[in-house]
């Protein structure tokens, strides 16, 4: 398996996390967005919405990393988060 099929299968996994805090969410969303989209393209939004903010803030963390390296990253990311909630992997 490549690791692009891969990174598709555990972003599958992702959607049916039992529990997962909000920094564990942001951190996969940050390294499924480099993985996909690469470096952030968007201004940050503003002030008012918070939630939009924190997202961009999670992707602009990966800024400058590889897709390949994001994507291993966030196979490493969600495969611990599974072993967390007690979820085979």
């Amino acid at each position: 398996m490549g690791l692009k099929e891969e990174f598709e299968e555990y972003a599958e996994k992702a959607k049916t996390l039992p529990t997962a805090t909000n920094e564990n969410l942001l951190i996969i969303y940050g390294l499924y967005k480099q993985a996909t989209v690469g470096d952030v393209n968007t201004s940050r939004p503003g002030i008012l919405y918070q939630r939009d903010r924190a997202k961009w803030d999670a992707w602009k963390a990966n800024e400058g990393k590889s897709k390949e390296d994001a994507m291993g990253d966030y196979i490493t990311k969600v495969k611990q988060m599974l072993e967390e909630a007690g979820v085979s992997c």
